[in-house]
């Protein structure tokens, strides 16, 4: 699988949000999450099955190539990510919720993942080609940019209190850049140096449905959790986990397993405009609660 440098800056950007999310939590909010799953399977399947229903709508009612429809789809199969957890922090949502998402998301997408796009492929482009995540690559990419960052952060947070605070505050802003930084990279660099040459006008046209997507995802996350009698903190971080995607896994899928650029443009777009956008309906929705409660 050939990597090229802005693709392995990503990962480990990523991997630095993971240990500055870890630094924040301890055993005990894992422990309470996996004594009380209600939050974590309603989430869970949120993002497994209403997600993907929500892009093939979206999808089938625009005026997209079929190779940007596509693109929306692997988009919304794709779990949530590092960023995902990084809101979730910013906007006092459930972190420990959110880290576990993210974990049994990943895992579960090798199956989910590869059955949804086969079907998007062969619906919006009549083709036979089957794509099948790389197992060993996924599980590594999981563990590399997920897990091991993570539970480094919380070993020093459980460890060393003193020193975990004084990392957390210096990392978080200059990471979120960072990120966001490389992202913009990739998205207008051109195809030899990893990029996918997007236009102004390609972004501009596919930017209204990236957001309609951002939109439907972010509330059915939050207001599924309110149907389930949840609190908001952990509705607020379904509705983050449903809206912010894991686009570096969601590139992989469409850039290096199927080849195919057209397909990356709308989640590159995604990827540059969900964390404000999540971030705004986020702090929207903490005002609207936070005379009711206390969170």
């Amino acid at each position: 699988m050939d990597i090229v440098p802005v693709d392995l800056l990503v990962t480990f950007v990523l991997a630095l949000i993971m240990v500055g999310i870890g630094l924040s939590l301890t055993i005990s909010e894992f422990k309470h999450i996996f004594r009380h799953p209600k939050a974590l399977f309603a989430a869970l399947f949120s993002q497994m099955i209403a997600l993907p229903l929500i892009a093939f709508a979206i999808a089938s009612m625009s005026n997209l190539s079929p190779e940007i429809k596509v693109g929306l789809i692997i988009l919304a199969a794709s779990p949530g990510g590092s960023t995902s957890g990084l809101l979730t922090y910013l906007l006092r949502g459930n972190v420990a919720l959110s880290v576990s998402l993210t974990t049994l998301n990943s895992l579960l997408t090798l199956f989910t993942i590869p059955l949804i796009v086969n079907l998007a492929l062969d619906f919006y482009l009549h083709t036979n080609t089957l794509i099948e995540l790389p197992f060993a690559d996924t599980m590594i990419h999981i563990f590399v940019v997920t897990i091991i960052p993570a539970s480094l952060g919380i070993w020093i947070r459980n460890k060393y209190p003193p020193l975990a605070i004084r990392i957390e505050a210096m990392m978080k802003n200059i990471l979120l850049v960072a990120l966001f930084a490389l992202f913009g990279i990739k998205m207008f660099a051109g195809e030899s140096q990893g990029g996918t040459g997007l236009t102004w006008t390609e972004a501009l046209h596919i930017l209204p449905y990236t957001l309609a997507l951002l939109t439907a995802c972010w509330w059915f996350g939050y207001y599924f959790l309110r149907l389930w009698g949840l609190p908001p903190r952990d509705r607020l971080t379904a509705a983050i986990e449903s809206g912010v995607h894991n686009t570096a896994l969601a590139i992989l899928i469409a850039g290096t397993l199927i080849k195919n650029q057209e397909m990356v443009k709308p989640i590159l777009i995604y990827a540059l405009t969900s964390f404000w956008i999540a971030w705004l309906f986020g702090y929207l929705a903490n005002s609207l609660l936070k005379k009711k409660y206390k969170f």
